[in-house]
């Protein structure tokens, strides 16, 4: 089998920073982010089958989260602000992203790629699950915003507010109980949060 750069490359996606436009307080970068994402996802999977007979597997949807940014260690994250100016910027990137992911699917020795390409091309992905993988990224830069804003960076105050309005439209009974579970402990301090467990 040939050497594969693959992993090589996912490995840094630890390189890679959100927010570059902004001053954070807390650098993310895009593999931490990853995890953050593939957990929520994995959640809200879970909520979903509990509370209100889903039938999805929160395994297959985690996993998905883990490789929803893949494309990134190629292609950098480019800010929303930018990647959304308009819609021939919005549809470039997109072209883009496509070309990363399928650069990144060729590294794999041939037999492993139709395990991969479901999880990092997009255009593959079950538009099912990778609902509840994006209202994940939704949460997690989100919750980016409560941590940020919590530690006194007001630069987050517009980002806080637009990502709470599309979380408020997404329509999905597993992300509101989500949200009313597990969000308020997010403007805690370590103490407030392990005083609560006593």
């Amino acid at each position: 089998m040939a050497v594969s750069h693959f992993f090589a490359h996912m490995a840094r996606l630890k390189l890679i920073n959100r927010w570059p436009l902004m001053r954070n307080i807390q650098i993310e970068n895009v593999q931490e982010h990853s995890l953050q994402v593939a957990m929520i996802a994995h959640a809200l999977a879970i909520i979903k089958n509990e509370y209100f007979d889903g039938n999805v597997n929160p395994e297959a949807i985690a996993t998905l989260a883990l490789y929803h940014d893949a494309s990134e260690v190629l292609t950098g994250d480019l800010p929303s602000p930018v990647k959304y100016f308009n819609d021939t910027i919005a549809r470039e990137y997109k072209n883009i992203e496509l070309i990363a992911e399928r650069k990144l699917i060729d590294m794999l020795p041939e037999r492993l790629r139709p395990y991969y390409e479901p999880l990092v091309c997009s255009d593959k992905h079950s538009k099912a699950d990778y609902q509840l993988v994006k209202a994940a990224d939704i949460i997690s830069a989100y919750l980016k915003t409560i941590e940020e804003l919590t530690a006194g960076n007001t630069e987050f105050k517009k980002a806080h507010k637009k990502l709470e309005s599309q979380l408020d439209k997404l329509d999905l009974p597993e992300v509101d109980l989500f949200r009313k579970t597990f969000i308020a402990s997010f403007k805690l301090s370590l103490d407030e949060i392990t005083d609560s467990e006593l």
